[in-house]
């Protein structure tokens, strides 16, 4: 009745042969791309907001919204999203969501109506739920046992990808070719990757009719309250100060060094992954209090010492460190713990406080001014550390699946 919370339990259709040890790169490559064109879907228009404004007839405001929009559909639709779709082939559904993207962008690329143009960039965003709740899920069916967090960890590495180096590419493709023709790029290499999984991803089957068990019934499953704490806090820390840090970095006179300083930081993120992708099947806890760790240092130097350039770049390294392998330690975490429903709990938890990152850092520099990014940073991680360390029974054991 219930759903597993144990790594060595896959759900059916899948290829359990532990003794086969070898990962299937290509599907897992795959699901690595869309993630990939999911984030840059969401967060390109940063990089082109100007011009988007002027061609849409709105303010630099107004098109910002066409971020916020993304993120809070990704947010609210997760939950219901996997309960409708539940019973899908999780092929089709894969299909489904990035034909999505490739839609909404072509759209996006061709639009001078602003209602329009919002309207797509909502249907992308709650398309990017069904992906977000199908990667780990999906990863771990592809994966024998004991390289679970191995394949988690490569089917996330688009996240962290777009996010680092994906959007200043597509900042560079736009005041290359016309924000326009970027877009129109991102739907059709979309449209490849649609190919690319219809040609390599196996299918599985979805839950069978009348054995769907209520998502939220997962916050009752030993260590889920716990994940989904550190989800929201650290996503919510990491968001306030990151949203704007070039503000704060203007703040400091290091407003003309801040592509080499995201750069580091980017650069930082991708060590991470690879360094995650390697240990996670066996060190998952230690893992997830070093990105605690290393956060929590990096925001008490730029709070304290921000004025020295050294001090800076060096904080920018330990943040990347930090933050590049999360989503796969506290995804693979809650689907240890939640199976399934605590996945698209997650999507949801994730992608809100996100979008409130946003909001909650626009608040601080109103009140506080930028001075006071990684102060919150530090308020929000002390408690988000000590859950980590607390919760070794469950959430963050010493050994998965023990």
């Amino acid at each position: 009745m219930s759903t597993s919370t144990s790594p060595t339990h896959l759900p059916e259709g899948s290829v359990p042969a532990a003794e086969d040890r070898k990962l299937p790169l290509s599907p897992l490559l795959a699901l690595a791309t869309a993630a990939f064109m999911m984030v840059l879907t969401e967060a390109l228009p940063a990089g082109v907001l100007p011009e988007m404004a002027r061609d849409l007839s709105v303010s630099e405001s107004a098109a910002g919204q066409t971020l916020t929009v993304y993120a809070i559909a990704t947010g609210v639709a997760a939950v219901p999203l996997a309960a409708a779709t539940a019973t899908w082939q999780r092929k089709r559904l894969m299909v489904v969501s990035v034909l999505a993207f490739v839609i909404a962008n072509l759209v996006t690329a061709v639009s001078s109506d602003y209602a329009l143009t919002m309207t797509f960039r909502l249907i992308a965003g709650i398309a990017a739920a069904a992906v977000w709740g199908e990667l780990v899920i999906y990863a771990r069916r592809l994966a024998p046992p004991h390289l679970a967090g191995r394949a988690i960890a490569i089917a996330m590495f688009g996240i962290p990808l777009a996010l680092s180096l994906g959007i200043p590419a597509g900042t560079f493709l736009g005041s290359l070719f016309r924000w326009r023709l970027t877009f129109g790029l991102i739907a059709l290499v979309s449209l490849l990757v649609v190919v690319w999984i219809l040609a390599s991803v196996p299918d599985h089957p979805g839950q069978k009719p009348g054995h769907h068990e209520p998502i939220l019934q997962a916050f009752r499953l030993p260590g889920v309250a716990a994940i989904l704490f550190v989800v929201a806090a650290y996503v919510l820390a990491h968001n306030t100060f990151y949203t704007y840090i070039v503000t704060f970095l203007d703040e400091y006179d290091m407003g003309a060094d801040r592509d080499t300083v995201l750069l580091v930081f980017g650069i930082a993120s991708m060590v991470s992954i690879f360094i995650t992708g390697a240990l996670i099947d066996r060190k998952l806890r230690r893992l997830t209090i070093a990105s605690a760790v290393l956060f929590l240092v990096a925001s008490v130097l730029l709070a304290l010492l921000a004025d020295s350039s050294f001090a800076v770049y060096g904080a920018m390294v330990l943040w990347g460190l930090g933050w590049g392998g999360l989503a796969t330690l506290l995804q693979t975490a809650v689907t240890d713990a939640g199976g399934d429903r605590g996945q698209a709990l997650l999507v949801t938890i994730w992608n809100s406080f996100m979008a409130a990152g946003g909001v909650a850092g626009g608040v601080l520099l109103d009140a506080f001014g930028p001075t006071s990014f990684p102060w919150s940073v530090v308020i929000l991680l002390v408690p988000v550390l000590l859950v980590i360390v607390a919760a070794r029974a469950h959430a963050f054991p010493a050994k998965r699946g023990s």
